[in-house]
């Protein structure tokens, strides 16, 4: 059983990347283009696939014991900080944006892959969390892996570095580091195991590329984005159980 759910799992991951590359191709305008190549996904597959095989390896399960042994026992309390910082690089991309340091994409551009990003990371993450069903190591519920913090703070730190990479290489890596803290912090807080947040990593990072590819597809067929007055809002939205998008649109 196990096993036929990481073939359904890779199933799917191949199944999304023919889906972009599909429409990476199609005939719509070249601007912004962002074509999904083998060197996107290198990354994120290890990431994912360390999860994966992790959660089926008694060497990797005696990894993350090892590393909750040593956290919680120079750790007693827990942070919050992870809770705020998984969307600090998004939060970044907004805010230097109003003091005039212009990303890759206009506002309502960046907002549409802000929003197919985070959709397309919760559909994977609450699929994976519901089919894997792995214990937290606190031991308050069984939706463990993957990292739903983590891979919001990858997500996140891939959508700062894609907008600002051409601006400044150091924009990414913060974004990097403070979603590489995040992971950590959820370790700390003896709310993951180390798979859960590798895992959540390739996610989050994946979902981003992809959030990119068919952004062109979505702007021109669904949303009609053309040289006009008119403004398109689409803000994703976590309340704890359930991941949605909120949709406003100006005349």
């Amino acid at each position: 059983m196990k096993f036929t759910k990481i073939i359904i799992l890779l199933f799917l991951f191949l199944s999304f990347k023919t889906f972009a590359l599909s429409y990476s191709n199609d005939s719509i305008s070249d601007d912004h283009r962002f074509q999904l190549k083998f060197k996107h996904i290198v990354v994120p597959s290890i990431l994912i696939g360390y999860g994966i095989v992790g959660n089926e390896s008694e060497i990797l399960q005696d990894f993350n014991f090892h590393i909750k042994r040593k956290t919680t026992k120079y750790f007693n309390h827990s942070l919050t900080i992870d809770n705020y910082g998984q969307y600090a690089p998004a939060v970044a991309v907004y805010g230097l944006n109003a003091f005039g340091v212009k990303g890759k994409h206009n506002l309502s551009d960046r907002t549409v892959i802000l929003a197919s990003a985070y959709l397309i990371m919760g559909i994977a993450v609450n699929g994976m969390k519901y089919s894997f069903k792995i214990e937290r190591p606190d031991g308050s519920s069984k939706n463990s892996f993957p990292s739903g913090h983590t891979a919001t703070a990858f997500m996140t730190a891939e959508y700062l570095r894609q907008e600002y990479k051409d601006v400044s290489s150091w924009y990414g890596i913060a974004g990097y580091a403070v979603a590489t803290s995040s992971g950590l912090f959820r370790i700390r807080n003896n709310k993951h195991w180390f798979t859960d947040i590798m895992a959540g990593a390739g996610v989050g990072i994946l979902s981003t590329k992809l959030a990119y590819c068919i952004n062109p597809w979505l702007s021109q067929k669904i949303f009609k984005n053309k040289k006009t007055n008119n403004s398109v809002t689409i803000l994703p939205y976590y309340n704890g159980k359930q991941v949605g998008v909120g949709f406003a649109k100006s005349f």
